[in-house]
């Protein structure tokens, strides 16, 4: 195998791919790359797959001889990302060596590195879902779903389900929605390209998986290229363009979270996200120092609402606000963290806030634009 490409080229993918290399791999070949070179197509395709989350992704070069090889990964990348701009050299030409197995040699303008290899053949075979027809998805839809509801989602392993996002692609809708089971975010982008047949299809991907998706499709934001979902048993993959990420899917029932969204409230306030997000960070400092709660007191005749927080033998927060409020007054209580995290993720300047009691779930959506619920529990006063 002989290839030469851009330093860039290469630095930019491996960091792209390395992100499914296993920190503790359970064989010696995960800790690995695969690289492939095709001298018809010019194409080099990097691999990395830990048996639950792979990704793959290809660039142009200038293949002289074509071949495969697996490479250290955390080497390589550190390597590679240090080497000044220009061309890259790789070659494995060295072969054998004295019964140590394969060298490779990669050859900037300046100097050359050796780097001891693993046989290709070694390396897992990514998932391949066949005779399936894909969903296909706009880009769009998939930044804003992921962004809305990756955040809620939860980091306690023994409750697996909720450690995805469920995903529904409905004829020319998509729903994300995600719960910890303190707080839940819902959110349905318009899918211009429509399902395929006739129903709706429903999958938990890990939210892991989907960090992923959400920074390669970072990259790809300008893009009004379709991304293409295949769904098999036990199996997602999303590709586009020359890039591929598969995925184990998280088994086990998803909650009827729709069942969690009342349908009618007694009290709404309209308030400005900025302001309220602004005046909770500056609360959150008290409330950081002992027990994470801001307690809101809603007032109809002030058309204001007042958030306070007392953090015992540290002090106490207070600080007023305008809103446009309909309902008797009130006064409830959230854990702040749980608050911001999910205003900062409203897509609007001013924000609606629909409320019964003092310990129902209040809900959070956004005025005009994207359609997104989130959903935060209150938490009980001690007097």
């Amino acid at each position: 195998m002989k290839l030469v490409c851009a330093q860039s080229d290469l630095s930019t993918n491996l960091s792209l791919v390395s992100r499914a290399v296993p920190s503790r791999p359970n064989h010696p070949v995960l800790a690995n790359i695969l690289l492939q070179a095709d001298a018809e197509t010019n194409q080099v395709s990097l691999t990395a797959f830990d048996l639950s989350l792979g990704i793959r992704t290809s660039f142009d070069a200038e293949v002289w001889q074509g071949g495969a090889i697996a490479l250290p990964a955390r080497l390589l990348v550190d390597i590679t990302s240090r080497l000044p701009e220009g061309e890259i050299t790789l070659d494995d030409e060295s072969a054998e060596t004295s019964g140590e197995g394969l060298i490779v040699t990669l050859t900037p303008k300046s100097g050359h590195y050796q780097v001891r290899a693993m046989g290709a053949e070694e390396f897992p075979e990514l998932p391949v879902i066949e005779n399936i027809e894909p969903l296909n998805l706009t880009t769009a839809a998939l930044i804003e779903g992921l962004r809305g509801s990756l955040f809620a989602t939860s980091g306690d392993d023994t409750k697996q389900v909720l450690t995805g996002v469920h995903l529904t692609v409905k004829q020319d809708t998509l729903e994300f929605a995600a719960t910890d089971g303190h707080r839940l975010a819902v959110v349905e982008t318009t899918n211009e390209s429509p399902l395929g047949g006739s129903g709706e299809l429903e999958v938990t991907v890990p939210a892991r998986a989907l960090r992923e998706l959400q920074r390669m499709l970072a990259h790809n934001a300008a893009s009004d290229e379709a991304i293409a979902l295949y769904l098999d048993q036990g199996q997602v993959v999303f590709a586009w363009q020359n890039q591929r990420l598969t995925s184990r899917t998280l088994e086990g029932q998803y909650p009827a979270y729709r069942q969690l969204i009342p349908r009618q409230f007694e009290r709404q306030v309209t308030i400005d996200r900025r302001q309220f997000i602004s005046t909770l960070e500056r609360i959150a400092v008290l409330a950081d120092q002992k027990n994470n709660i801001v307690k809101l007191s809603i007032d109809n005749t002030a058309q204001e609402i007042t958030l306070s927080c007392e953090a015992q033998d540290v002090g106490s927060g207070r600080e007023s606000m305008p809103a446009q409020i309909s309902g008797e007054n009130i006064e409830i209580a959230f854990n702040i963290k749980y608050l911001m995290e999910g205003l900062k993720e409203l897509p609007s300047s001013e924000i609606q806030m629909h409320l019964n009691q003092s310990l129902t779930p209040v809900i959070f959506t956004p005025l005009g634009g994207l359609k997104m619920t989130y959903l935060a529990m209150p938490v009980q006063l001690r007097n």
